[in-house]
């Protein structure tokens, strides 16, 4: 085998299409681009959403829905996570570090523990906020629901 004789497999290579070069290639005249119109002259530009005169899609579905600009966004965290948590760490005390560390929030997320599951470990948990079955879980197995401020 010598390096000039290697060439790529059967069908692996295409020439490229070679428009506007007269009648005899079969893409002279209108160089595939159809006749007349913006669409055949250099530079067109349609505008953004433009659906050949059709009324376009943004136009024909009506506007619904609010987004509120103030939301304040919480990565939700249950009370039997939590206490999972502490039962593997070995701490009776949580912070926003612990919870982060384990994986249950990032770093730059704001906390909010709920209430959903039983919890019976005393602990005292640190976070942004707190639902309020989660705060009477909490301080019923004899913990406390700290808010961060």
């Amino acid at each position: 085998m010598k390096l000039e004789t290697i060439a790529p497999a059967k069908g692996a290579t295409k020439n490229r299409k070679r428009v506007g070069r007269g009648q005899g290639s079969g893409r002279g005249g209108t160089s595939t681009r159809g006749t007349k119109g913006a669409q055949a002259r250099a530079g067109y530009e349609h505008k953004i959403g433009f659906e050949g005169g059709q009324m376009p899609i943004q136009r024909r579905l009506p506007k619904f829905g609010f987004k509120n600009p103030t939301r304040i966004e919480f990565k939700a965290v249950n009370v039997p996570a939590l206490e999972a948590l502490a039962a593997a760490l070995g701490k009776n005390e949580l912070g926003i570090e612990d919870i982060v560390a384990a994986g249950l929030a990032g770093k730059n997320d704001l906390v909010k523990v709920l209430g959903n599951g039983e919890i019976t470990a005393a602990l005292n948990i640190t976070a942004d906020a707190f639902s309020k079955t989660a705060i009477a879980k909490i301080e019923a197995a004899g913990g406390k629901a700290i808010v961060t401020e």
